[in-house]
């Protein structure tokens, strides 16, 4: 296990950010349900540091907020971004490109990235789109598919199922799995997991 103690990349300004970043690392470890040591295994840090970046006692070096975010599926941005105070806001599915995805499907992240315990993804298949030509996992988040539009094939380790529209099946994100659109149209599709772990 290592200390983090490279003076020379600690964070320059993290006097006022210490206790912020500290809050959101023990609020997203306690989302995923991980201990001191488990975090403490998975980045190679001690859990006395740990506990001390949590309680903003200590500051941590960029390599050292990597490392810990690597082990709980954040991104370092995350770290220095302002929540969102100006309350909810409707996202317009229409107006956004969301990200490419997979081979003709494009996906929209619907939850905000201050969202610890639930993630939620609409997606769009091209005729004959899919998720890709292999299965993928993620975590071990409990995750539901439900169609929207269209037909999909679901495939969940080695079961494959047929979804049409309003029709859903709930899986383990560690459970290698693919979507695929089937009816020949677009299909609409909404993922939904908690916690976040894609």
């Amino acid at each position: 296990m290592i200390q983090d103690n490279d003076v020379e990349s600690e964070l320059s300004d993290s006097g006022t950010d210490s206790p912020r970043i500290g809050t959101r690392l023990r609020k997203r470890r306690q989302a995923l349900r991980m201990t001191l040591k488990q975090v403490s295994e998975s980045s190679g840090l001690t859990e006395g540091y740990l506990s001390q970046l949590e309680r903003g006692v200590s500051t941590g070096s960029i390599s050292s907020l990597q490392k810990i975010c690597a082990a709980t599926g954040l991104e370092v941005g995350e770290l220095f971004s302002e929540p969102d105070s100006t309350g909810p806001k409707v996202t317009r599915f229409r107006d956004s490109e969301g990200f490419s995805y997979g081979v003709k499907g494009r996906k929209l992240r619907l939850t905000p990235n201050e969202f610890d315990h639930l993630e939620m993804f609409v997606g769009v298949f091209e005729p004959g789109g899919s998720t890709g030509a292999d299965p993928y996992s993620h975590g071990s988040s409990e995750e539901l598919i439900l169609v929207i539009e269209g037909q999909v094939e679901v495939t969940l380790g080695s079961q494959v199922f047929t979804l049409h529209a309003l029709d859903s099946i709930p899986f383990s994100s560690s459970v290698p799995h693919r979507v695929k659109e089937t009816g020949g149209n677009k299909a609409i599709v909404l993922w939904g997991m908690s916690p976040r772990s894609f």
